[in-house]
This record gives structure tokens, C-alpha cells and sequence, in this order.
């Protein structure tokens, strides 16, 4: 996988237009796929919470971020490219809400997010009558929001992706389709890949979506300040994705000491704490 360090001075944020509603045929296998490695990542195949029950609290053990609550200021803004067209946009520091108020601004179709300090962000379908339809622990389920939340925070996140999204009822009707998958039913590798599929309908959130034939179209855009960026190259926007996420559930800091190591470089990237 190529990577670089560079400075950003513009970056394209032209609407990509949106592929066949109709998304991946199940049936067939995306062709042959070349692995992929994560500079930063240990291959252990646990991407998040949704295949992970310690991650995500049973109802026998309820969450509790009280200790390490969510900061905002460590969210890392990034930004994915495919070519040179923006197809996705996370700014820093972004408003979240209690599950309760979440319940007063949603209307059916939206995609939600809810995130906690050190977790992966759990993504989810708003389906309406309060509930959400959801990718967790290798099924898709049908809940309360309010459940859902496990105590997290939360915010409505339609604008990340900049495709072009489905009618409402087509998004609500793709999520409640598929409750009860699991296991080998399931072609999501994680929360935010079906949530944003129910939206947008794009094969490319489905695990195989794209033949992987070597060239690296995908590129994600670390920005750390006005002066510090770093891009990483993905074949598939599937790959991005693990990435992005990694990179949300671990914080800004820990990114950029990450880099800084990485790339034996400080004097390109280098956290605020460390002193020369």
C-alpha cells in the first residue's frame, strides 16, 4: 500500500453520482480479491464491535462511559477521495446528542451514529416508531434507539458520504429487508457499511463490492492541522472504511504517534506532547 506526507492546500468536494440502487447481487462473489494490509492494523479480523460481544455491553451488563467520556477534540478530521472526486467528509469535533434528544430530530431514513470514548462508532437506520435497524454481532436487528445507545452518544450523519441518497422509504425498506441476516448472510463487514448501503444503495459498501486488480483509487486524508496532513492509498472503499474506523476508535493522539513511528519522521508529524 503507497502512503505520503503532504499538505493539503485544496481538496475537491464534487457530488459523486450514485451507482445501481440495487446494490451487490449476493450471489455473486465480486471475483477474485487481493488482500490488503493496514500499516497500523494487527490482522486479527476483529474490525469492531458489531463481532465483538466485549465491545458492545449485554443487557446483563450495561455501558457506562462515565469514566472516559467521549472528547469531541480527539476526533480526527479526515476526508476519502476516489480519483479526485470527495466521497466522503469528516469534519472535527461534530455536535452529539443524547439518545433522547436524537429521538426529537430523526426522521425515517436517517443514519445514525453513536460513539464512545475508545469504541469503534456503531452505525444504524432509522426505521421510525423510535426504533433502528442495526448491524451487531454478526446480525442485523431491529431495536429501540434508546437501547441501541447503550448510554453513547449520539448524531445524524446523512452528509458524511457524499453520494446521492435513496428515497426514505427505499432506505427504510433496504434495512427492515434484511432483519434476522447472520453469519453468511450477511455482506457488510460492519455497522457503517450496511447503514450507509440502506442509504445509498452502492455495491461498494458490500464486502467484495469491488474487484481489487491492484490500483489504489481510494485515498484517505488524515488532517491533523492546517500544516500536518497524511494520505494513505486503498484499493476498495471497503478497505478505507476498516481504516477510518480503527483511526476513530483509537483517537487523534494515538494516530498521529502512530505515524510519527511509522514513518521514523517527527519532523513531519509529531504529537503536541512529545518535546524535541
Amino acid at each position: 500500500m503507497g502512503n505520503q506526507v503532504e499538505k493539503l492546500t485544496h481538496l475537491n468536494y464534487a457530488e459523486v453520482p450514485t451507482s445501481d440502487p440495487n446494490g451487490f447481487d449476493p450471489d455473486d462473489d465480486g471475483g477474485p480479491r487481493i488482500g490488503v494490509s493496514y500499516i497500523f492494523s494487527n490482522d486479527d479480523g476483529d474490525d469492531d464491535q458489531d463481532d465483538n460481544p466485549e465491545r458492545f455491553p449485554s443487557a446483563d451488563r450495561p455501558a457506562s462511559h462515565e469514566e472516559k467520556p467521549f472528547d469531541p477534540r480527539d476526533e480526527l478530521e479526515c476526508a476519502v477521495h476516489y480519483r479526485e472526486e470527495c466521497v466522503y467528509q469528516r469534519p472535527g469535533g461534530a455536535a452529539t446528542h443524547s439518545a433522547e434528544s436524537l429521538l426529537n430530530k430523526c426522521t425515517p431514513g436517517d443514519l445514525l451514529e453513536f460513539v464512545a470514548a475508545g469504541q469503534y462508532p456503531h452505525w444504524a437506520v432509522y426505521v421510525g416508531d423510535f426504533q433502528v435497524v442495526h448491524l451487531q454481532r454478526a446480525e442485523i436487528k431491529n431495536n429501540f434507539l434508546t437501547d441501541v445507545s447503550q448510554g453513547k452518544r449520539g448524531r445524524i450523519v446523512n452528509g458524511l458520504y457524499r453520494y446521492r441518497a435513496l428515497p426514505p422509504e427505499v432506505i427504510v425498506r433496504n434495512a427492515l429487508d434484511h432483519v434476522g441476516s447472520r453469519d453468511r448472510e450477511l455482506y457488510w463487514r460492519n455497522s457503517e457499511c450496511f447503514a450507509a448501503w440502506c442509504r445509498f444503495g452502492k455495491r461498494e459498501f458490500k464486502i467484495g463490492g469491488e474487484i481489487r486488480i491492484g490500483k489504489q483509487p481510494y485515498r484517505l486524508h488524515l488532517l491533523f492541522s492546517e500544516k500536518k496532513s497524511h494520505v494513505l492509498e486503498f484499493q476498495s472503499l471497503e478497505d478505507v472504511i476498516m481504516e477510518k474506523r480503527r483511526n476513530d476508535q483509537i483517537g487523534k493522539d494515538a494516530v498521529m504517534e502512530e505515524l510519527a513511528n511509522h514513518l521514523n519522521a517527527t519532523h513531519e508529524i509529531e504529537p503536541e506532547h512529545v518535546v524535541k
